[in-house]
């Protein structure tokens, strides 16, 4: 063997001992956004959840939802046992809060880190409107949204709570193009506060390729990841409008995301959203659906079917 031949094996053996030496991306599970299945509750809510066959549960901890926030002491404990007894994680909650100030956020986070759950949705920052009366630069908008955020920060850190801002589309809304958070996020703590990164909101904002980079900005601060597809389509007058659709029928690119995700080493929680027509459900409605129990679950354990294969073809399962 000539010492050129024994360098080269060399190299090899240590690039394949550093390989196998980096930690596998970790397994990822599904929660179901509670908002879809608000016609159940307590134990019909559990048993829904795992007939259909999800993993956990984020918990709609806001008005209208599974939990009412002026009640969240009395009422979270009781329907997280539940869901807990039918080996349901509650790996988060979603909540009305917008900062510090916004009612009864003491009290939801206290109680959920009481009950071990660390994650939270908040959001619902806006941009004054472009020409308005109160319209002022976009930078100066971001400087005065930095003290609310640093405020929120300090309730966080009293309750070890994690913060995840929620990513919509459409005008005048913070987040929507993620590189604004990106500004606004700059320098805080992401443990305390972070980005809850929707990959269809984001595929509407920047379908050919701009949701990519906005998932590379996010960086340190991606905490949480919810999924849904989409589909531009012409509605009655004409006008472009974003359609919701099942998994795999629309535009979001679900392959080329979870490798992403993966490389990211991503560990947060993953939540599954359906806001494609499903008689009301995908509403939040609790009475006066149009479609069957059955049919509903039936149309989301299709998609609970379509993310598994996605998540093991990304090795994230």
């Amino acid at each position: 063997m000539t010492r050129r031949t024994l360098l080269q094996s060399a190299a090899a053996l240590a690039a394949g001992s550093t390989l196998s030496a980096q930690p596998a991306a970790p397994k990822l599970k599904i929660a179901i956004f509670s908002k879809h299945l608000e016609f159940l509750e307590g134990e019909a809510l559990a048993k829904g959840c795992k007939e259909i066959g999800f993993d956990g549960v984020d918990l709609a901890v806001r008005a209208k939802g599974h939990v009412e926030p002026a009640r969240v002491r009395q009422d979270l404990p009781a329907l997280v046992k539940i869901l807990r007894d039918h080996g349901l994680e509650v790996p988060m909650i979603t909540t009305d809060i917008i900062d510090a100030d916004t009612p009864f956020a003491d009290d939801i986070l206290a109680t959920m880190t009481d009950l071990g759950i660390h994650h939270y949705r908040w959001g619902g920052f806006k941009w004054t409107p472009a020409g308005s009366s109160g319209d002022k630069p976009l930078a100066k908008q971001i400087e005065a949204f930095r003290p609310r955020v640093a405020k929120l920060a300090s309730l966080n850190a009293k309750y070890q709570a994690s913060a995840m801002y929620h990513t919509h589309s459409g005008v005048d809304l913070v987040g929507a193009s993620i590189w604004d958070l990106h500004e606004i996020l700059s320098g805080f703590d992401p443990k305390l506060v972070g980005v809850n990164y929707d990959i269809g909101h984001a595929t509407v904002e920047g379908g050919f390729g701009g949701w990519i980079e906005s998932f590379r900005i996010t960086g340190e601060y991606l905490r949480g990841v919810a999924i849904k597809d989409f589909l531009w389509e012409k509605n009655a007058k004409g006008q472009w409008t974003a359609e919701w659709k099942p998994l795999g029928e629309g535009m979001v690119k679900f392959a080329k995301f979870f490798d992403l995700l993966r490389d990211a080493r991503f560990s947060g929680p993953l939540q599954l959203h359906f806001e494609y027509p499903l008689g009301g459900a995908e509403k939040g409605n609790k009475t006066g659906l149009t479609m069957s129990q059955a049919d509903i679950f039936a149309a989301m354990r299709k998609d609970v079917v379509s993310l598994r294969g996605y998540l093991a073809a990304a090795k994230l399962s």
